[in-house]
């Protein structure tokens, strides 16, 4: 058997765009970052699940790494600030909690999932992989790690699944991701911050037309006219009565602030605050989470949900 690469070589082919380098780069840390994730955590699973956000996290990053023979002690950082998180907070993914990824001319941190998603090249190639996963997967993935809905019980309850189903999915849906970022790595990527600003301005449409008294008329354009829509309660309604209800709560000053959008082809995600008078009759959420299902570019249902902790 031919002896495996070193690290510097391992790293700047796949910098490149070598998918069989980044491979065995991943490989070959594994049972290190494993062993770490172990002393922190002591459960194989919670070991395993932090093995594998960690390696959803340097596939994100690999490109940025400027020191490539330290990866292996980036590696295992990332797992440990991983880890640490975990501790705080059992069920969210710490996505703001990097490690400084030694990429030399000083301290630098490495961006989050999301700044990922955001960035115009890394972004493309986590989109492109994530439209390779099933619409299921790609769900629970783009709450964990690209909103503030992170937690298994909130996304179990906007998902209206156990949460063992999602612990299940997610497991899947990493192991499939990393696969996908491998497999995608030298296929042409879709333009993601394009995608993300086209909803986003949607979005602010929407909201915009609302505080002026319309019936969110960029819901017209957007919808399919049969869409329907989940409410928190769990009933379900027309686009109509979405519209009516979006109208009604404008006129008692209700007002929708867009915080994040994150689009792929098939699911659109809005995160806003929602800021209510002082002096409102009753108490009022303080954040909404829309989640939109695409069928050939247009919306064909949507779940709302009332995130326990918005941003």
């Amino acid at each position: 058997m031919d002896a495996v690469p070193p690290d510097l070589e391992l790293v700047r082919a796949a910098q490149a765009g070598d998918v069989t380098s980044l491979g065995l780069l991943l490989a070959k840390h594994r049972s290190s970052m494993y062993a770490v994730a172990v002393a922190a955590l002591g459960s194989p699973n919670d070991a395993e699940d932090a093995v594998q956000d960690a390696a959803i996290v340097a596939l994100g990053n690999i490109r940025s790494l400027r020191d490539p023979a330290a990866v292996g002690p980036w590696l295992r950082m990332v797992v440990r600030n991983i880890c640490r998180a975990a501790l705080r907070k059992p069920s969210a993914i710490p996505a703001a909690e990097l490690p400084e990824p030694l990429m030399g001319n000083g301290p630098r941190s490495a961006p989050d999932p999301a700044e990922v998603l955001g960035n115009h090249a890394l972004g493309d190639w986590v989109r492109t992989a994530l439209e390779d996963l099933s619409p299921g997967l790609r769900l629970v993935a783009l709450l964990r790690y690209f909103t503030d809905v992170t937690s298994y019980e909130e996304i179990a309850e906007l998902c209206a699944i156990p949460v063992g189903t999602v612990r299940s999915r997610l497991n899947q849906a990493r192991r499939k991701l990393a696969e996908a970022l491998l497999k995608t790595a030298d296929r042409p990527h879709c333009d993601a911050r394009a995608l993300t600003a086209v909803h986003r301005r949607l979005a602010e449409e929407t909201v915009a037309s609302v505080h002026r008294g319309g019936r969110a008329e960029a819901l017209s354009t957007l919808w399919s006219p049969t869409a329907q829509v989940t409410w928190p309660t769990g009933q379900s309604t027309d686009i109509k009565h979405l519209s009516d209800s979006l109208a009604r709560d404008a006129s008692y000053g209700v007002r929708h602030q867009i915080l994040n959008v994150v689009a792929s082809r098939e699911v659109v995600i809005w995160e806003a605050a929602l800021h209510s008078p002082a002096a409102f009759p009753f108490p009022f959420p303080s954040g909404l989470v829309w989640v939109h299902h695409l069928d050939r570019g247009r919306i064909n249902r949507v779940r709302l949900y009332h995130p326990r902790s918005p941003r």
